[in-house]
């Protein structure tokens, strides 16, 4: 695979390649005292090299095809100037790591926090992370999983309207400040994980064009043009992406990254372009390692994107599972059944416990047809959970937290239900005190036209839903200025008893055994009829059990704790097992401990864990 962009490798030495395989020449300017123009030479596969042999770190050059109008470096590193400014060289050697004995945390043992580094501080940078990552720490948190950072135009943005997919944000402190964030990171035993995107590319700054055919017109995606992976010239774009996530693993150390809906990437080739990625980072991971991971967001209710290219499938080592987020969600917030019609039935959300897809076969009225395949057998570690992320939030038209929708016991419960899950779990950035603050939809164009395209975008969209009121202007900078977590208020009243209870759940998780076994055969649900449900949950030796039970009604639940374990006696010969309380959402009196069979009133919009560790046969 072709190292392209401005590959630094030392005492002035500079190899510079770009893929422009239409082009006839291609000349390299260099912004430096002497403004250089420096032919390159044409090699195989469409691909112009140079070597520069005085060139320093920092030097800002462009790329001139066929001798024309200059453009940035399509793999530039780093774009300091912005999406219309020069590109600039970057010594990746320069930065001092200080993370060599790390080797990454098991994904299963993951909390992970979705943040966007913009709003997560009144500063807005990585370096202004830092000094929060103990605070997450100590709640339990051990996994970042930050918003894409490519550079994108202005200074806010949700980063999927990025263009420079290899430089890092200028004004969120650019490849250094990255760095420092992702060794601080390790430092306390937390992993880095990064969005990316390869389904499109945002529209200004993007003269990716002027090099070579990376869109194609067969295609069309809902946020512009298609990338080319499977037509004429499409060997260079794949090697473009492809190669990508070496470019993060290396240069920056991160753990994982997170692939922006990959329903959007079409290829028809025979060899997809994610079995090329998964093979291109398993080698890199052997040289490494260390764990490489590799978590897809997929709308297509298809196992295959977590399945190996062994098995036929795409070789995602996880995905985003929405299907959960949905069945809970309009449980928890009754309303939400206007937006997902198709959900809204407890057995479904017991299914999205025990199988993973709800809709894996059957036919789905927002589709208008059957959709989807069953995940039933795949761990729970191969799907990650979420009560909130940026487009759960966002997309409301006014981008409005669980934390405004419910009542705070219900909070509680839904905190509860993606933690207690055989699941990965993923926390939006404050979720974790409950912060209330929106999280808006945000940009900063520099073009007319592009900016009124956005404002009437969103105001379409959102009618589409049938919502009413107008949605903020994404241009305004006080949609983004409203939109910065107030980080002070997060040990406050409410806010530190929401804290506590995320601190507990995470805890708990880390600490019991049975809630560390992610095999969805050692899981059973009860549903309560559509009040609420009991996850059953036990060691793979079947000798230790927990019982979540939930409520998610607004009246009392009547639950007979299960009666098997009462023959346990004859088979140790000794007293009747006990279930023992192991915490309670409401601050109502429920037995400590209670005999098999014994009935038991759930409070209200509650949840309750039982455990017992008697060695046992398994009951089912």
């Amino acid at each position: 695979m072709k190292t392209i962009g401005a590959n630094y490798t030392g005492n002035g030495s500079c190899m510079f390649t770009v893929w422009a395989p239409e082009k006839e020449s291609m000349t390299l300017l260099l912004l430096d005292p002497a403004e250089r123009q420096i032919p390159m030479q044409r090699v195989e596969w469409g691909y112009f090299c140079v070597e520069v042999t005085d060139v320093q770190p920092g030097t800002r050059y462009f790329f001139k095809p066929d001798g024309g109008k200059a453009y940035s470096d399509p793999a530039s590193h780093f774009q300091p100037e912005g999406v219309h400014g020069p590109s600039a060289v970057v010594d990746h050697a320069a930065h001092a790591w200080q993370d060599q004995n790390w080797r990454g945390l098991p994904f299963c043992d993951l909390i992970l926090y979705e943040l966007h580094v913009g709003t997560f501080t009144p500063e807005g940078t990585f370096e202004a992370i830092i000094p929060r990552l103990d605070a997450l720490m100590e709640t339990g948190i051990n996994a970042l999983e930050i918003l894409p950072v490519g550079q994108f135009p202005g200074t806010r943005n949700w980063g999927y309207d990025g263009v420079y997919l290899y430089s890092v944000q200028n004004s969120y402190g650019g490849p250094d400040g990255l760095k420092k964030l992702v060794d601080a990171c390790h430092a306390r035993g937390m992993a880095v994980f990064l969005d990316v995107v390869y389904n499109h590319m945002g529209p200004e700054g993007n003269y990716f064009s002027q090099f070579g055919p990376y869109f194609n017109a067969k295609y069309h995606t809902p946020w512009g043009d298609a990338i080319n992976f499977d037509d004429e010239w499409s060997d260079g774009v794949r090697d473009y992406f492809a190669n990508n996530p070496l470019h993060w693993f290396e240069h920056y150390h991160l753990d994982g990254l997170r692939f922006d809906a990959i329903h959007a990437v079409f290829d028809m080739g025979a060899f997809h372009i994610w079995e090329q990625v998964h093979h291109e980072v398993k080698i890199l991971e052997k040289r490494l390692g260390r764990s490489l991971h590799l978590v897809a967001e997929s709308d297509l209710n298809d196992p295959r994107v977590i399945k190996s290219p062994e098995m036929g499938g795409f070789g995602f080592d996880a995905q985003w599972l929405d299907d959960f987020h949905h069945a809970l969600y309009v449980l928890i917030h009754k309303e939400g059944k206007d937006r997902y019609g198709d959900f809204g039935q407890m057995e479904q959300l017991a299914k999205a416990y025990t199988d993973g897809f709800v809709v894996s076969g059957e036919y789905a009225s927002f589709r208008k047809r059957k959709f989807g395949a069953s995940s039933a057998g795949l761990p729970g570690d191969q799907f990650v959970v979420f009560n909130l992320n940026h487009d759960q939030v966002g997309n409301r038209v006014g981008g409005e937290r669980l934390s405004v929708l419910v009542d705070f016991e219900r909070q509680k419960v839904a905190a509860a239900a993606v933690l207690l899950s055989p699941y990965v779990p993923l926390l939006f950035m404050g979720e974790e005190y409950a912060e209330d603050a929106p999280f808006y939809y945000f940009v900063d164009h520099s073009e007319e036209t592009l900016i009124r395209a956005v404002q009437e975008g969103r105001r379409d969209e959102f009618a589409s839903f049938g919502w009413t009121d107008d949605p903020k202007d994404p241009f305004d900078k006080a949609t983004f200025t409203d939109s910065i977590l107030q980080w002070e208020k997060r040990k406050e009243g409410k806010y530190g008893i929401m804290l506590e209870w995320h601190r507990t759940l995470i805890e708990l998780r880390r600490t019991e055994p049975v809630l560390q076994n992610v095999a969805k055969n050692d899981l059973r649900v009860t549903v309560l009829g559509q009040s609420g449900f009991v996850l059953n949950r036990q060691t793979a030796d079947g000798q230790s059990h927990i019982l979540s039970l939930f409520n998610l009604s607004d009246e009392t639940v009547s639950y007979a704790l299960p009666t098997w374990a009462s023959s346990w006696d004859k088979i140790l010969d000794s007293k009747d097992p006990k279930w023992q309380e192991v915490v309670a959402s409401e601050t109502a009196l429920l037995p400590a401990q209670a005999e098999p069979g014994q009935p038991i009133s759930l409070p209200p919009c509650s949840v309750t864990l039982y455990r017992t560790h008697k060695p046992v046969t398994n009951p089912f």
